[in-house]
């Protein structure tokens, strides 16, 4: 069966509609206004295995970040909605993604704790459309609606472009298999004091 989540997300500053299957094809339909945002969201989508359709209209004419930052909420809190009680999940994951001349590294634990730690060696204001310190944001804004611990972590390269594709390719890929099933764990809580 299909794990799945809907969620709608209204503030003064944005809002959100949002469907996600983790038993997903990696098709999408994205629409946030900022178009490389889009493009990131497309790839971590087609990466996971994931069908996510999400339309965020947020008030760009003030700046991107209450967007971008709203998106990593609400898409976290799909992930926590659509694993429910998370028996028999791995619960962690990791993944190392070459891009080119770019390594970037990322890791995830559906812990039930917050806690994020991005770096991601951008050294430029804008990539795209993009502003480019509000990754961090994204990723952030993730984590509290998950309730997950994420790292994200450019080793090194050079396009500013590829370490951001870099690390939303490999938060996908470590996210896919912190959400994968595993039939030894079958319905047991992968956690010691019974509660996630």
């Amino acid at each position: 069966m299909a794990r799945r989540a809907k969620i709608i997300r209204n503030t003064n500053e944005t809002k959100i509609t949002l469907a996600l299957t983790l038993e997903g094809k990696g098709q999408y339909k994205i629409s946030t206004g900022i178009r490389f945002f889009d493009h990131m969201l497309e790839l971590f989508t087609r990466h996971g295995g994931f069908d996510l359709a999400l339309k965020c209209s947020g008030d760009l004419d003030v700046d991107q970040h209450h967007s971008v930052e709203d998106v990593g909420i609400a898409l976290g809190e799909a992930f926590d909605r659509a694993l429910g009680d998370k028996r028999g999940i791995l619960r962690a994951g990791y993944f190392l993604m070459p891009m080119d001349e770019t390594l970037g590294l990322a890791a995830v634990d559906f812990s039930g704790r917050v806690q994020a730690v991005i770096q991601t060696k951008v050294n430029v204001r804008l990539v795209g459309d993009l502003q480019s310190e509000l990754v961090s944001d994204f990723f952030d804004g993730f984590a509290r609606g998950a309730k997950a611990n994420v790292h994200v972590k450019t080793l090194y390269g050079r396009s500013n472009h590829h370490k951001i594709e870099a690390l939303f390719k490999a938060f996908a890929r470590a996210v896919r298999f912190a959400c994968a099933k595993d039939k030894q764990l079958a319905s047991m809580l992968p956690r010691t004091k019974g509660l996630l």
